[in-house]
């Protein structure tokens, strides 16, 4: 019986119907609908009707769904009205309207923009529904999701056992274009740490394109110059690989007969750079840029470009332990450009994410996102994608994009002239880097939902499809970036498109199950991975000063609108970090000899801008070299070492003991104050805001939570009257700190600030980000390690790696003790951010 069924299905399958007519079908079965229509109704007793549990509520008394029709009668005279030559002013829509119309287009390049000059992400719209909106750095940015701030727990679960997808378009990046060698001079000249040459280490990798990295960005003469904003640049993949010296460079170079044998030195080839910075640091970073370039073009006299890609090209960050499967469902990759060497091409690329390493760029081709099925198998070829799609122009399209690709990415990169730029563009036109193509929009929406319908139509035979002819892409060239940090922990991946595709890979990104997040949420992420977020973990550059600026003014508005009984404590926004040098004048003139030349040179004010912050161990030991300060117990040494820290602090225990009566009197100080970022983590209990103070211990403070035998009750705390009086604000609006006439009310002098309080949620133990002055720290840490009292063993047992500290948020009284860990002295840099 199986076997006749299947044979009687084959039958039918084989007689295809050409056409159906529906009206024809219903009147040649006019007895069986009469029958069936009498047998329902003798049922039901006649009574048609619905039953009133099953019914749905009506929205005609919702004054919503009023206005929402009166919107839709709008919408349908506007288009009449275009269609009209004549209309009148009264058939205006309302601006409502005007706008939502205005931000579903979608130009190929550049953001829409208010009247106020403030720009709008492509996702705008889609954010503005779900998240609260606010204005900064020149764009409408979602702050978060609605409400007061909380929900860390769920968004940390998200990023362990899910994904968050970001919209990072308000990163910009600064394209130069030049000589290798002057490039790498002007990277040299503001980067921190600087471009590394030619070596046999990863650094090689980073010049060729296969990787990128990231630094931070100086006015020229960097590192001693002030810094602007942490950067991440990287290079446009280089065609010669495995380039040893300039000969073998020169014979590959002359084999293609493209160019010049005197244009094959590894310096003057003809390379490319992306610059990637943030917003709020665009200007500062986009100028000190275009004078490193103009210096360098005067000193040797020959061409770089130095431009914005601002609007042209845009980011989108995706995280979390299942952004690589996301990326699995929405992307399928149609060509692998020859550039990405971190993959086998012979696989898939997105096949397994352990082949490919950290920090890759992969240059890839996909097909648009909203046009891939549900059963669909990630295709390697060509022409395993056309099937899927709704028509047969992709897979023309695809093998157009293949042949067009291979001849391109084969081309040399040097130096070429305007003939070969013109034919070089007219080639790779769908190539990220070429500024001068543009890559074309993706299909509108309506376009792809008429083609839908026509491919159903195709299927049940019910019409003839009409042929949509459109000129736009099914494909579009992006860029992967993989993120981790520096413990190889995998943070996610970074897809750099053209602005103009964004929308067609936002929606299908959040229906694959990637979770949409804001600044505060992204924040949060950054604080769990122990990575400064800009500008908030970077008190030393001027964007972090506009930040805090603006959120004072803010919060000053708000607190005129309370009653006087009901506003809040006020305590500084900006942290006063000149506050610091008191509490480091104070120790020098306490241990210090009398021809130290400290006092003198202390009495110069330092603020936020005029300090030192290293982001590399060797700026650190740099800057303990200058001070002669080698003996201090700072050890951003022992990153380069492959020594433990307990075996360090073994061995050098005489060393230690000998510099102890060096610990000030042989310093050179230079009244610059040197803060180091640091970790904090409560010893026993405490929860620390941001903005938090963070003081020096003295050794009894220590005991009431370190010794089972001494305790009191409610630990150490602050009279009340002493926490309005700890920071006071002048008539100027600068806050600074009082000295206070009493001795027994506890005051403890600062040494530093928190930048990020603690994100709860975390199944590590609570960190909070902070800043603190680094001889400070080395004084603290020599107290803690070092007592005559005790011997020699019992010092050693002592010693950690932490640094016992006080933490104190600015309206509490009590002090909580915490244990900081320098950054620096467990990896060799600190400029990755996320």
């Amino acid at each position: 019986m199986g076997s006749n069924g299947g044979t009687k299905r084959l039958q039918l399958s084989s007689q295809t119907i050409q056409k159906l007519n529906v009206q024809k079908f219903a009147e040649a079965r006019t007895a069986e609908l009469e029958s069936l229509h009498s047998i329902v109704g003798n049922r039901l007793n006649g009574d048609f009707r619905c039953r009133r549990s099953k019914r749905r509520r009506t929205t005609s008394f919702n004054s919503k769904a009023a206005k929402r029709r009166r919107n839709l009668d709008d919408e349908k005279k506007e288009n009449t009205n275009t269609n009209t030559s004549s209309s009148s002013s009264s058939s205006i829509p309302r601006r409502r309207i005007r706008r939502r119309a205005e931000l579903k287009i979608n130009p190929e390049e550049g953001f829409s923009v208010t009247q106020d000059g403030t720009k709008r992400l492509r996702t705008h719209v889609w954010y503005a529904k779900r998240f609260t909106m606010t204005k900064l750095w020149g764009y409408y940015l979602p702050l978060g999701l609605h409400g007061s701030g909380r929900g860390s727990r769920a968004l940390l679960k998200w990023f362990r056992n899910g994904a968050l997808i970001h919209d990072a378009s308000y990163y910009v990046p600064i394209q130069l274009e030049g000589p290798e060698g002057s490039l790498l001079s002007i990277l040299k000249a503001v980067l921190v740490p600087s471009q590394p040459g030619y070596s046999g280490d990863v650094s090689t990798s980073i010049i060729y394109g296969a990787i990128y990295d990231n630094a931070m960005l100086h006015h020229i003469g960097a590192p001693v110059s002030k810094p602007i904003a942490p950067v991440t640049y990287m290079w446009r993949p280089c065609s010669l690989r495995n380039r040893d010296n300039t000969a073998a460079a020169a014979d590959a170079v002359n084999s293609l007969g493209s160019v010049k044998p005197e244009t094959t030195d590894l310096g003057s080839c003809f390379r490319q750079l992306w610059v990637w910075i943030h917003a709020s640091a665009f200007d500062e970073g986009y100028g000190a840029l275009k004078f490193a370039c103009q210096k360098e073009m005067e000193e040797k006299d020959i061409l770089i470009r130095c431009f914005s890609r601002e609007g042209q090209l845009a980011k989108l960050q995706v995280m979390g332990s299942k952004a690589f499967e996301v990326l699995q469902k929405a992307l399928s990759v149609t060509r692998i450009s020859e550039d990405s060497q971190q993959v086998d091409k012979k696989n898939c690329v997105l096949e397994n994410e352990d082949h490919i390493s950290s920090k890759a760029m992969l240059s890839l081709s996909v097909m648009d996102p909203r046009t891939i099925t549900k059963k669909r198998t990630i295709p390697n070829v060509p022409e395993a994608v056309s099937s899927d799609m709704p028509c047969d122009i992709l897979g023309n399209e695809i093998r157009e994009l293949a042949s067009v690709s291979e001849t391109s990415d084969r081309r040399e990169e040097s130096f070429p002239s305007s003939s070969e730029l013109d034919s070089q563009s007219t080639l790779d036109n769908r190539n990220l880097w070429d500024a001068s193509s543009s890559v074309s929009p993706p299909v509108a929406e309506n376009i792809l939902c008429k083609e839908k319908n026509e491919q159903q139509k195709k299927f049940f035979y019910l019409d003839h499809p009409t042929s949509t002819e459109v000129q736009c892409s099914r494909c579009c060239p992006i860029m992967l970036l993989k993120d981790k940090n520096k413990e190889g922990l995998a943070i996610g991946w970074s897809i750099v498109l053209p602005l103009s595709w964004v929308r067609a890979f936002w929606i299908p990104l959040v229906s694959k199950g990637a979770r949409a997040i804001g600044l505060r949420e992204k924040h949060w992420v950054a604080s769990e991975l122990g990575l400064p977020c800009f500008p908030s973990d970077f008190p030393d550059c001027n964007a972090y000063s506009s930040l805090k600026a603006s959120e004072a003014a803010a919060f000053d508005q708000k607190e005129q609108l309370h009653p006087l009984s009901t506003r809040p404590l006020r305590v500084p926004i900006l942290p006063p970090w000149d506050s610091v040098q008191i509490t480091l004048n104070k120790l020098l003139a306490t241990i210090g000899d009398d021809n130290n030349n400290s006092a003198s040179n202390s009495d110069s004010g330092c603020t936020s801008l005029d300090s030192l912050v290293p982001r590399t161990s060797s700026l650190l030991t740099n800057f303990l070299n200058e001070i002669k300060g080698d003996h201090l117990l700072l050890f951003p040494r022992i990153a380069n070492k492959k020594k433990s820290f307990w075996k360090l602090a073994k061995d050098e225990s005489n060393h230690f003991e000998q510099g102890q009566t060096r610990i000030a009197s042989n310093i050179i100080w230079n009244s610059k104050l040197c803060f180091v970022r640091v970790l904090l983590h409560a010893f026993k209990e405490g929860s620390f805001e941001e903005g938090a103070v963070i003081c020096a211990p003295r050794s009894t403070d220590i005991s009431l939570w370190t010794s089972s035998s001494v305790n009191i009750e409610g630990g150490l705390q602050i009279p009340e009257s002493a926490v309005t009086s700890y920071f006071k604000e002048d008539s100027s609006g600068k806050w600074e700190l009082q000295m206070p006439e009493d001795p027994t009310t506890n005051h403890r002098m600062p040494i530093g600030f928190v930048t990020t309080g603690f994100v709860r949620g975390s199944k590590k133990k609570l960190v909070a980000e902070a800043f603190c002055e680094a001889l400070l720290l080395a004084h603290l840490r020599k107290e803690q390690w070092w007592n005559e009292e005790d011997s020699e063993v019992k010092q050693q047992q002592r010693r950690k790696k932490e640094i016992y500290v006080l933490v104190r948020n600015l309206r509490s009284t009590a002090y909580r003790l915490a244990l900081a860990t320098i950054v620096l002295e467990h990896q060799v840099d600190d400029v990755d951010f996320l």
